[in-house]
């Protein structure tokens, strides 16, 4: 359930914004930075965008590749899919390619965030949308918190840094300190939201409700995640810059 709301949240939030930066029936170039296993890059390739996956690891790559192969050709042709790190994007492609860049839940692993977030902003042709979904730090507490993890909760307060599912400890990120770098990389923050408000506690094993159960759970996320102040409090954050 928890991956379930998160990409179907962060899916509407980036129409949202696509919708209002470009024409209807525009096609965009679209590079997705550490792509998993390429359910956004996917959905956008079958939106009639044309879509770059880059990926460092083999084994998400493989499972894009197999999720790839089983799309019509018409959908297959607007998607390349490489093995490469998000810090060297460079590497790869020539300032000003893409019209958006995506880069969710990446950049907490990143030892040198600002340095990978100016790299991503040149990827941006001018005008062009920078889509970003971090770990919100202000609100490492919640999750312990409600689970009644004293201990854990009071730690979290003074903490920027927090254990994932796989067990690895990573950084989260604040909003103030990220709207900062985009705005000293000229990809200033236009918009912002809120990802699981209320379902970020739900355990990881934990499947999808009925149908309309889940979609009054989705109507209600979507709203808490653009309502003050209860996108605040979010698990994840979903900022959008624009390259000035």
């Amino acid at each position: 359930m928890r991956d379930t709301v998160r990409q179907e949240l962060v899916a509407r939030q980036l129409d949202e914004q696509i919708a209002g930066r470009y024409p209807v029936g525009q096609r965009l170039r679209i590079l997705d930075v550490g792509m998993g296993a390429g359910t956004q890059a996917l959905r956008l390739a079958r939106a009639g965008h044309t879509v770059t996956g880059l990926e460092s690891d083999a084994e998400l790559l493989k499972a894009a590749r197999e999720s790839l192969s089983t799309e019509p050709a018409g959908i297959r042709e607007r998607v390349r899919l490489i093995e490469g790190d998000g810090r060297e994007t460079g590497v790869h492609f020539l300032p000003g390619s893409f019209d958006v860049v995506l880069c969710h839940g990446v950049l907490m692993y990143a030892p040198d965030p600002d340095a990978m977030l100016a790299g991503l902003a040149r990827m941006l042709a001018p005008g062009g949308l920078l889509s970003l979904v971090v770990r919100n730090a202000e609100a490492l507490a919640m999750r312990p918190g409600l689970a009644g993890d004293w201990a854990g909760a009071t730690a979290a307060f003074d903490s920027d840094v927090y254990t994932d599912r796989t067990g690895q400890k990573v950084r989260a990120d604040r909003l103030d300190t990220l709207t900062s770098a985009l705005a000293g990389i000229a990809a200033p923050l236009h918009a912002w939201y809120g990802v699981r408000v209320f379902t970020d506690g739900v355990a990881n094993d934990v499947g999808l409700p009925a149908a309309e159960e889940l979609e009054r759970l989705l109507a209600a996320e979507d709203r808490a995640g653009r309502t003050e102040p209860y996108r605040r409090i979010a698990a994840l954050l979903h900022l959008c810059g624009v390259r000035g």
